[in-house]
């Protein structure tokens, strides 16, 4: 299993490698799409503004979550990187509300800025070529350290290049067609496409941090659990994220003649299968008799298999 330290690095060197490329991009076109008059040039490198916020906000991440755990968080700090992809969530949606109110603006109002200059183009391909290599560089690192930031931030930056292509021929049809308004309608659609994609990413959070889980994740461990000789029912089971691994509380049942030794073994035999399969942060395994839980059916918490 991945350290603390280990993750926190993986994470610095990401976050370090698009705080720069970003810083670089969103520079680039900010400063051309200013030159030469096109506002979804401009909408693209704000986008890679906030992808340089999200690189810094990513490096205090990677600080936060390497301290080890204390009094006032027995459970370590590994929920600040889920925080942190909330807070990328609400900047991403809104820089994209932002784009799509001014380029309705334009379009509404009829103040539509003539096509814009060819060195727009030549920005908008720079611009693919870097997020192409930036994205690859999250997903890369992000899938190493199981950062769901990062991995969060690689699916926005993929997303980037669609908005960037997107962006490329818009520029081109309205070169082509000398109609300025494409620009404009381009625009509009890049701030939904980055609406679109944080929305997304929100959901995908929240989960995590309304301690949520999936159906499969819970069909894993059930099934981990009757691979075990002795144990049985698994009921009252709970699963969460944190710091992208699993947080396990689970009841099962054995033989009640057993030692308190042999219910022991088998536990820990649970307990051995369960890590086999997934990644776990803690696992809590009570141990009942067989027929114990039968009549236990007001359980306010926890899973029993019937139920997913």
């Amino acid at each position: 299993m991945l350290q603390a330290k280990d993750k926190a690095r993986l994470i610095k060197v990401a976050s370090l490698i698009a705080l720069v490329g970003n810083l670089f991009l969103s520079t680039l076109k900010i400063s051309f799409g200013l030159y030469t008059e096109s506002l979804a040039v401009l909408g693209d490198g704000i986008d890679s503004a906030v992808d340089v916020c999200i690189a810094a906000l990513s490096l205090a991440v990677a600080v936060v979550i390497s301290r080890p755990a204390d009094a006032e968080h027995p459970w370590g700090h590994g929920r600040a990187e889920t925080v942190a992809t909330a807070l990328l969530s609400f900047a991403l949606f809104f820089a994209g509300a932002q784009l799509v109110l001014s380029s309705a603006s334009q379009l509404l109002t009829g103040d539509v800025r003539p096509a814009p200059d060819t060195a727009a183009l030549v920005v908008t391909l720079v611009s693919i070529a870097g997020k192409l290599a930036l994205a690859w560089t999250q997903y890369v690192l992000g899938s190493k350290a199981d950062s769901s930031m990062l991995r969060a931030n690689a699916k926005n930056m993929v997303a980037d290049v669609g908005i960037s292509f997107a962006v490329l021929v818009g520029l081109f049809l309205s070169r082509l067609t000398g109609i300025g308004a494409i620009d404009s309608v381009v625009a509009l659609l890049v701030g939904l496409w980055v609406i679109k994609a944080a929305i997304e990413i929100f959901l995908e959070t929240n989960l995590e941090l309304m301690d949520g889980s999936t159906k499969e994740s819970y069909h894993v461990v059930f099934e981990a659990v009757h691979s075990v000789r002795g144990a049985g029912n698994p009921h009252r089971t709970r699963m969460r994220r944190i710091a992208g691994l699993w947080d396990i509380d689970i009841d099962i049942e054995v033989d009640p003649t057993l030692t308190v030794r042999e219910a022991h073994t088998i536990a820990e035999a649970v307990e051995k299968a369960i890590k086999e399969r997934v990644e776990v942060y803690d696992i809590m395994i009570h141990v009942e008799p067989i027929g114990d839980s039968a009549d236990c059916h007001d359980e306010g918490y926890g899973l029993r298999e019937h139920q997913v």
